[in-house]
């Protein structure tokens, strides 16, 4: 005899994920651009129209660069300053690289950030454009 009244629910992984909501047109890409990609990085780069944005596609991969760039000064400027002098290099490994490091990358986060937000506005501005 089974009882049909009490029947336990399923366990929460056998039910699917609610589809997203609609949204307002936002982008949900994890470097901010646009959600749809229909531009190549190639065909962007040679648009002299400007009508597609590349700061989007490039500004990851440019701040790794730039951190890798900023952290081969810092071991060079370790380096130089032990060359000089083992004490200015213990100050320059312990205390005036690290700060002069985070200065840096924080300029150039800044710098990125700003940017990328010009583009997004752009973007924004021109979606609706088309809404009024």
């Amino acid at each position: 005899m089974t009882d049909s009244g009490n029947t336990p629910p399923p366990p929460p992984g056998d039910t699917p994920p609610p589809p997203p909501p609609p949204g307002n047109g936002g982008s949900n890409s994890p470097l901010g651009g646009a959600a749809d990609d229909s531009t190549s990085f190639i065909s962007a780069l040679f648009d002299f129209s400007f009508t597609h944005f590349i700061t989007p596609k490039i500004v990851r991969i440019l701040y790794i660069l730039l951190t890798i760039a900023v952290g081969l000064g810092y071991i060079t400027f370790v380096v130089s300053a032990f060359n000089a002098s083992a004490g200015f290099g213990a100050l320059a490994l312990l205390i005036i690289g690290p700060i002069g490091a985070l200065i840096y990358l924080a300029f150039i986060r800044v710098t990125l950030e700003f940017y990328l937000a010009v583009v997004r506005m752009s973007e924004d501005i021109h979606k609706s454009r088309g809404n009024i």
